[in-house]
């Protein structure tokens, strides 16, 4: 027959348990502060976002803010804008995408306001489709920040925001 025995535990058994917890303890202690001195600043955090009350922009009009170093554009379409954005055929684009995918609510327009061929700020309300012209390289966009003509190779990106209120967009 065979015999398990247990050894009882003695005080040294408990020592290295002790001395093990109080090392973890301390490493914790000492690689904290390394550890949180990567996170990012606070004057980095408040870039991260933005928030913009709308109420006061009028139907037609776009207004530029600024957001992580970059303009954003946030452009008031009229219904004249949004029923010519929206009946584009697809296959004319060079980088298709329905203007229902870039927009959250169709009378507002984002997109960052940065050329995607080589970074240049397109002007708005310019171009053969009323949208953003770049006068650098001829580049024009529509009126949901779609490329239509020139070398740019995207369309105007379309930054991560939300409606806080009817009236509040908060951007990022």
């Amino acid at each position: 027959m065979a015999t398990t025995s247990t050894a009882d535990p003695t005080r040294r058994d408990m020592l290295y348990i002790a001395t093990g917890a109080a090392s973890a303890v301390a490493i914790g202690a000492v690689a904290w502060p390394f550890i949180a001195q990567m996170n990012p600043d606070a004057s980095t955090l408040a870039l991260s976002s933005t928030e913009l009350d709308i109420s006061a922009i009028p139907e037609g009009q776009i207004v530029t803010i600024k957001w992580r170093g970059k303009p954003v554009f946030v452009r008031h379409r009229t219904k004249k804008e949004i029923k010519e954005a929206e009946d584009v055929p697809l296959a004319q684009l060079p980088d298709p995408q329905t203007d229902q995918a870039r927009v959250k609510k169709p009378e507002w327009l984002v997109v960052v306001g940065v050329c995607t061929h080589l970074g240049c700020i397109p002007l708005g309300h310019q171009g053969p489709f009323d949208g953003w012209f770049c006068p650098c390289h001829g580049s024009a966009y529509d009126t949901s920040g779609r490329i239509r003509q020139g070398p740019a190779p995207r369309n105007l990106e379309v930054p991560e925001y939300a409606f806080l209120t009817d009236t509040k967009i908060k951007i990022g």
